[in-house]
């Protein structure tokens, strides 16, 4: 069964052709830079890439001509679009909805539509992309798994917020976390190499976004996102939690608009608004030569981390492991450090020797006196989003 997994952001499509249930990659790529002058097309299939400048003014034609490459004559790996036997979609916002991956219909996304409002920057491409899939593969099952799915176990105590009860009960207001399909990967991945789906993990998303979920015993009973992306720890561009009263100061007291205060907390926060930088490998650079603002910022970013292993060890009662994965979390030795440097109460000890070496695949990184095991695992949302689809297709 070939199944097509489509990552449709505000100017970008990621795309995956796998093939399942062998979980065998036949082709992976992106089209960048949508609507803009110097939007390009990136193609990977066995030895071939591709890389190439093209005109792509929207999101139909990015998938048109994703659809074209996978049926190249020379580089392609499909003859037709009837080969695709489902198109898997990431949906960022489910709502309380939407607890498990769903075959498409009008009334899913009238659904998704309806929550946009929740998840602005990412619902409406998640479902322009739904809507040109149906276009360009008409014979394929259309599947949408959602990032806030696996966070619908969170109890109560973890997903509700102290407002009034009509906020939750009439308007839906409460904690409904993000980027699940990662947790769920990585912490199944940690369970089987573990042996045992008896377990208390922490699994740590670090990227230009980033959170940070208690998994015990297989499913999410907290996690730091909330309502929104935007709280818990400092992000790329993203304040993470900060004190109500600033909002309220900067709009009563230094006269900025609600618009202007969203704007500063999502886009000019974080790591950019305390160093300049957004990318973690130019502000660990900077740090490594002496600049104390960078220096100040990454041990900010690892504090932020430390309390919340603290308060997720102690909502779980025990910690077994905890798991780095994505961008920054799979490849920063110095944060994994100074994560994990005096943790000891907790019973974790980092090995610095294997911290500092690079791997593609599940790696040990914790010294042989700890009590917590320190994983690395690579994330991989799209193997996800097919293996779910898979299921899902098997069922019906």
């Amino acid at each position: 069964m070939k199944i097509l997994i489509i990552n449709s952001g505000s100017s970008s499509i990621k795309y995956q052709l796998i093939e399942m249930p062998l979980n065998t990659v036949l082709c992976s790529g992106m089209a960048e830079r949508i609507g803009l002058k110097n939007a390009k097309l990136h193609y990977k299939a066995k030895n071939r890439k591709v890389a190439e400048e093209v005109e792509i003014p929207n999101h139909k034609v990015g998938l048109q001509k994703i659809a074209k490459i996978l049926m190249n004559d020379e580089i392609g790996v499909i003859k037709s679009t009837s080969e695709i036997d489902a198109v898997g979609h990431r949906v960022v916002h489910g709502g309380s909805t939407f607890s498990k991956t769903v075959i498409i219909n009008q009334k899913v996304k009238n659904k998704i539509r309806e929550l946009s409002f929740l998840a602005p920057l990412h619902n409406p491409p998640n479902l322009e992309g739904i809507e040109v899939a149906e276009e360009i593969f008409p014979e394929a099952k259309q599947i949408a798994v959602f990032d806030t799915a696996f966070h619908q176990t969170m109890p109560a105590v973890a997903y509700k917020y102290a407002i009034p009860n009509k906020f939750l009960d009439e308007d839906k207001i409460r904690v409904y976390g993000f980027h699940g399909t990662s947790h769920k990967y990585v912490s199944e991945k940690a369970i089987e190499f573990l042996g045992s789906t008896s377990s208390k993990l922490i699994t740590i998303h670090l990227g230009n976004g980033s959170s940070i979920t208690a998994v015990k015993d297989g499913k999410s009973v907290d996690h730091s996102l909330g309502f929104g992306p935007m709280n818990g720890l400092i992000m790329g561009t993203r304040s993470g939690d900060v004190d109500q009263s600033i909002i309220m100061y900067l709009v009563n007291n230094l006269g900025y608009s609600l618009n202007e205060v969203n704007n500063i907390l999502q886009k000019e926060s974080g790591m950019l608004g305390l160093t300049g930088f957004s990318d973690l490998r130019d502000i660990e650079e900077r740090s490594e030569n002496g600049d104390v603002a960078c220096q100040l910022a990454l041990d900010m970013y690892a504090y932020r981390i430390k309390k919340y292993i603290g308060s997720y060890a102690a909502a779980m009662n025990g910690l077994d492991a905890i798991i780095f994965t994505a961008g920054v979390g799979e490849n920063s030795y110095v944060l994994r450090s100074l994560i994990c440097k005096e943790m000891n109460y907790l019973g974790i000890s980092i090995d610095e020797k294997k911290n500092h070496v690079k791997s593609r695949e599940l790696t040990e990184v914790h010294d042989k006196n700890s009590k917590v095991k320190v994983l690395i695992i690579p994330t991989n949302e799209e193997a996800e989003i097919a293996k779910q689809s898979y299921e899902l297709l098997m069922e019906s």
